[in-house]
């Protein structure tokens, strides 16, 4: 995934602070991340596909301080079995 220029602007949205500077980001995605973009998109109902990356992004972020903590991460199956996941390896 390469990253091309990116510019400040000003949407209609306010938050707390009056309206909310964002910054555009074009991405270079090759066929396959691209594909599993869309999929996610679909799949999670999201409005766009910044919508799906500001949630990854969101995610990623809560994992990344969690592991800084010296949490370690599992995941429960369907029939109940723990089973370690190894994220940061």
């Amino acid at each position: 995934m390469q990253m091309n220029g990116a510019r400040a602007r000003r949407t209609p949205e306010a938050d707390a602070d009056g309206p909310r500077a964002t910054t555009r980001v074009q991405l270079e995605m090759p066929p396959q991340a691209m594909e599993r973009l869309q999929k996610l998109k679909e799949r999670t109902e999201a409005a766009s596909y910044a919508e799906v990356i500001r949630n990854a992004l969101r995610l990623f972020e809560a994992l990344v301080e969690e592991h800084e903590k010296g949490s370690e991460f599992a995941l429960r199956g369907p029939n109940g079995e723990l089973v370690a996941y190894k994220i940061f390896v």
